[in-house]
């Protein structure tokens, strides 16, 4: 793994979205999905059709780009199943920049 970037020094919803979205990508890529359209609205479940094993590879792409301040199991941990199978890319984006101001501010 590469050492973890430095996260954008006020992270806003775009920042963060155009990483999540490079992040799932790169996890749609071993599919050959890669060129699935992802915006906020996108759900992981129905319209991305990942799998739990793709959130695992997404929580370490997660980590190894912002390290600890971001904890993906954490995050779905505090969910209800049917939360989880709704969860959109908007929802992981606002979780993340949230992260990322908390760590910032503490």
């Amino acid at each position: 793994m590469n050492p973890t970037q430095p996260a954008p020094a006020q992270p806003t919803t775009d920042t963060v979205l155009t990483d999540v979205t490079g992040m799932l990508r790169t996890v749609l890529a071993e599919y050959g999905d890669d060129d699935v359209p992802i915006g906020m609205a996108t759900t992981f479940n129905r319209d991305l059709e990942l799998e739990s094993i793709d959130l695992v590879t997404l929580a370490g792409l997660l980590e190894e780009r912002y390290g600890q301040r971001v904890n993906l199991a954490e995050f779905l941990a505090g969910m209800e199943f049917d939360e989880i199978i709704e969860l959109t890319v908007g929802r992981l984006v606002e979780h993340v920049t949230e992260s990322l101001k908390t760590a910032q501010a503490g």
